[in-house]
């Protein structure tokens, strides 16, 4: 007779590890979902001591929020996130390839790689406040501008628009483009030397290689970051909220819609909280979306589209 082997099945034990993640997921962030789609169909705040509601009042949350604002908060934010993003990426790039590039010959990469991620590590709060006093009329750098005679009266970077706006800006690029700058340098490092080789035997350029090669090859984190980054970005509130201590100034033009969302909150109006949550979720998912999809290449090796050449060329003989 045979003997029958008993196996050890170890999958139940990865059940059970995984499990206390699904229970805490359930509780603290699906329940709560669930609660914000649900009471954003009713009117629901209080109104000093007295509540009101919940009342179910269908999608009339959703209609008054497209009558208020919105559309220009969500448009500050968007300007906020792409003077932060842009000169992110492009430094963050530039960094990673010369820090790779084993011609460039750096010395102390590990030194100068802690300091450019080191601004990750500072609290936002704490950013916002270093540049609030900075910045002022009476802080240090109108000081140094009137000291060295480049200005003559303080500028009051706060108080306009364009000044308001740079500052959300730098401040954003330089607490994340060092997180951005590792993640490059770890993909481009995954790249095999073999190709860069290559290249360099077939006498492509510095730019040809960077532009024809590293660039599609680091295509899956480029939208990894792509899509971090526009979440984040509509995430965006510590920053202007305590630069523009919680009033989007000048005129509301830094006002952006997690500070929307907060201001409901505040005032206790849940039910628009819910809507404009649910709006949020929605543009993001989209905007992910239409992100994965451009930077995502289904057809790397080229070979669907060699496949639809030939079925149009055979229809035509």
């Amino acid at each position: 007779m045979k003997s029958k082997q008993k196996g050890v099945r170890y999958a139940k034990w990865g059940y059970l590890f995984i499990l206390p993640f699904f229970i805490s997921f359930f509780i603290f962030s699906f329940i709560p979902l669930v609660d914000t789609i649900r009471y954003s169909f009713y009117e629901y705040y209080r109104s000093g001591i007295k509540e009101i509601g919940p009342t179910f009042i269908g999608m009339a949350n959703y209609v008054s929020l497209l009558k208020s604002d919105l559309l220009k908060y969500a448009a500050n934010t968007l300007i906020l996130w792409i003077i932060g993003f842009i000169p992110q990426i492009v430094i963050a790039l530039m960094l990673a390839q010369w820090f790779v590039d084993v011609r460039t010959k750096i010395r102390a990469q590990q030194f100068f790689k802690v300091v450019i991620y080191l601004p990750n590590l500072i609290m936002a709060s704490a950013f916002a406040m270093l540049f609030f006093t900075l910045f002022s009329t009476n802080g240090p750098i109108n000081s140094i501008l009137m000291s060295i005679g480049l200005v003559s009266t303080p500028i009051d970077f706060m108080g306009s628009v364009a000044g308001t706006r740079s500052l959300v800006g730098f401040m954003n690029f330089l607490m994340w483009f060092g997180n951005t700058t590792i993640m490059l340098m770890a993909a481009i490092m995954g790249i095999s030397p073999d190709i860069f080789e290559a290249s360099e035997l077939d006498g492509c350029t510095g730019m040809q290689r960077f532009f024809y090669i590293t660039l599609p090859m680091i295509r899956p984190i480029l939208a990894y970051t792509l899509i971090t980054s526009i979440i984040g970005g509509l995430q965006m509130f510590d920053v202007p909220q305590i630069l523009t201590n919680g009033q989007g100034t000048p005129d509301r033009t830094s006002f952006t819609l997690i500070m929307f969302l907060n201001s409901h909150l505040k005032s206790r109006n849940y039910g628009m909280a819910g809507s404009l949550s649910v709006y949020l979720f929605i543009v993001s998912g989209i905007l992910c979306f239409f992100v994965y999809r451009m930077t995502n290449d289904t057809d790397p090796d080229g070979s669907k589209a060699a496949a639809k050449r030939q079925k149009k060329l055979n229809k035509k003989n």
